[in-house]
């Protein structure tokens, strides 16, 4: 098994390059999803963060109101940690699980846009980080996700810097062109993937 963290800052394109590494055998661990998952009715989770936050932060259907939620913890740092404490460690349990049952020749993309600002990167073996400028970041933001630009520069400065990421990087795709210069570099990553997983340990 070869365990690969793979991070990028928002709007980099991190979702399309999982989607590729995925389509060719990767087994992708989603933390943005399984961190949904965590929090959805009925969950420990969701009723830790009620505990936490107070029933304001429920939607009329019971859901997590998460646009509530997020203007609280990004507005406050303490706030922000105190969400993570509770949801990050129930993130790892899910992750470990889904990583035990991939099998012992899986490749296992774990998909982390935190990666970098939680010190996490000597929990994997190979480090994948999704590039682009920080232009490229606004303008995706702002044209595909229809975020203000003060709001989408206020996310990415909650982010780690570009140069803070690619500092941990073994293998680096460049996303800052058109969607169609990036599936030859994906594929090359994967090749140079599959070459790792196959080499032979040394003990």
């Amino acid at each position: 098994m070869l365990i690969v963290g793979l991070t990028g800052g928002i709007g980099a394109g991190k979702s399309e390059v999982t989607r590729l590494l995925g389509s060719y055998g990767a087994t992708v661990i989603d933390s943005d999803r399984i961190a949904r998952e965590v929090v959805e009715p009925g969950t420990p989770g969701l009723a830790a963060v009620v505990e936490e936050f107070g029933p304001d932060v429920l939607a009329q259907d019971g859901t997590l109101d998460r646009p509530r939620l997020g203007a609280i913890v990004f507005a406050d740092e303490d706030r922000r940690r105190a969400l993570n404490a509770i949801v990050h460690p129930l993130v790892a349990r899910r992750s470990a699980e889904l990583q035990q049952a991939a099998g012992p020749d899986a490749i296992v993309v774990h998909d982390v846009p935190l990666l970098t600002e939680n010190g996490l990167a000597p929990r994997y073996e190979l480090i994948v980080v999704v590039d682009a400028s920080p232009a490229t970041q606004v303008d995706r933001l702002v044209r595909r996700r229809g975020m203000a630009e003060a709001e989408a520069r206020s996310r990415m400065a909650a982010q780690a810097t570009r140069e803070e990421r690619l500092a941990i990087a073994d293998l680096v795709i460049d996303n800052d062109g058109p969607l169609d210069a990036l599936e030859p570099q994906v594929r090359q990553v994967w090749r140079q993937l599959c070459d790792r997983a196959a080499a032979p340990t040394m003990e």
